[in-house]
């Protein structure tokens, strides 16, 4: 069956018999900072429940907390006891609440005792891998949804966002992503104006994440390879959908933002030079082909002692911008800069902090004033942008929209039990 774009917007999908069954930010994001300038409305009690608590979700749920009154945290589930035991400390240090053993759950089925309990939101931060079957439950269940980005692995996980992001819609739910760049003020501004034509038309951009390496973590004699490979999920590509999908995405949903599409074609290069586990790609290079023939070159990499550059610009027939706060003329002059008071001018991060704690405001704000927003099309397609270029990188041909979004590549175990694993786990070689 053949799949298209406006099949997905199609109601009529739902009823149909198609089944389709998660460095510099990295770092930051274990460090969590209250501000209690952003807050969303009072109004009746909230309770979340959190899936994944590693320390993008413990941070999710300080985030959480204090984005408004009356919010409460009542479940947490993880794989392993370890990582929840860690968190629940976590949340006792940093906001004294103690959650109840009872509402403490561990194992491959723990998402589901957390969706079953009663809460109205459901907080989805555990490796990539697991987010389509957990926002697929979510909102069967009839709940509120943030959820980290990316959101799938692969376009079969994909394709399941977009579905059950229609459900959510269809439900009147409310479902926020973690692309702080869409909820950051700086960001919003800037883009406001290149709406109102600052640049004129766009006619290319570029986007970078080279950094160096995020962190690994070596088996123990004590664990099922399975295990060793979810503890050590950012270096698997079934598990993190590689770094280009993991972490560049930010950059790539950046620009599907400020051009108002994704792009139509991908042809990349990469390769694996210095990485010691996994079964990923050290960097990765391509040209993304938008519409109009828009064209964005896309880098990243994860490589100690090289140079590094976190950063994105759009081009456009009248001049360019930083995306961030800064519009420039076509000789490199400053237009506009996004105003800043002291305090935010001497604080690097003052933005950036701010929005991870807007996103959950953003979800607060939308359920509370019965004005559902819903994030999930635009991550869904931010997800499959970065799997395109890694799919082609990986086979160093040029990879279409249209065939990504109706290709079956399904990644991982068909059946996820702890234990020895039987799938393909080698390294793939462009050509071949």
């Amino acid at each position: 069956m053949k799949y298209t774009r406006r099949d997905f917007i199609n109601k009529s999908l739902l009823a149909g018999s198609l089944t389709l069954t998660a460095s510099t930010v990295s770092c930051l994001q274990n460090e969590v900072k209250s501000d209690s300038s952003l807050q969303a409305p009072d109004g009746p009690k909230l309770k979340a429940g959190l899936i994944g608590c590693g320390s993008r979700g413990t941070g999710a749920v300080l985030n959480f907390l204090d984005s408004g009154p009356s919010l409460e945290i009542v479940a947490l589930g993880d794989i392993f006891e370890d990582k929840l035991q860690k968190c629940r400390d976590n949340i006792k240090k940093e906001r004294n609440i103690e959650l109840d053993y009872e509402r403490c759950f561990v194992g491959p089925d723990a998402f589901e005792k957390v969706i079953d309990c009663d809460i109205d939101i459901v907080l989805l931060a555990t490796p990539p891998y697991f987010r389509p079957q957990h926002f697929e439950a979510a909102i069967k269940a009839g709940k509120h949804v943030f959820m980290e980005k990316p959101v799938a692995v692969d376009p079969v996980g994909v394709r399941s966002i977009l579905i059950n992001g229609i459900r959510a819609q269809e439900m009147g739910l409310s479902v926020v992503t973690g692309t702080i760049k869409r909820h950051q003020e700086d960001y919003k501004a800037t883009y406001k104006k290149i709406q109102q034509g600052a640049i004129g038309e766009i006619t290319s951009g570029n986007c970078y994440y080279n950094q160096g390496k995020l962190w690994h973590v070596n088996p123990k004699a004590e664990w099922s390879e399975l295990e060793a490979m979810v503890r050590n999920w950012v270096n698997w590509t079934w598990l993190s959908g590689d770094h280009i999908v993991e972490q560049h995405i930010h950059n790539l949903d950046l620009m599907n933002w400020y051009i108002g599409s994704h792009p139509i074609k991908a042809t990349g290069f990469g390769s694996r030079q210095r990485r010691v586990t996994g079964d990923q790609f050290d960097n990765f290079s391509v040209d993304y082909i938008y519409p109009n023939n828009v064209h964005v070159h896309s880098m990243c990499r994860q490589i100690n002692g090289c140079s590094t550059n976190v950063s994105d610009y759009i081009r456009g027939t009248h001049g360019y911008t930083n995306c961030e706060n800064t519009i420039f003329n076509p000789q490199g002059q400053v237009r506009w800069k996004y105003p800043l008071n002291d305090e935010q001018s001497n604080d690097r991060w003052y933005f950036f902090w701010r929005a991870f704690v807007q996103e959950h405001v953003d979800l607060v704000t939308a359920i509370r004033n019965n004005q559902p927003i819903n994030e999930a099309q635009q991550i869904a397609e931010s997800s499959l942008t970065a799997i395109m270029g890694r799919i082609s990188a990986y086979t160093g041909k040029t990879i279409t929209w249209d065939e990504m979004l109706n290709s079956e590549i399904h990644l991982g175990p068909k059946h996820f039990i702890m234990g020895n694993t039987s799938f393909n786990k080698s390294i793939p070689t462009p050509g071949k």
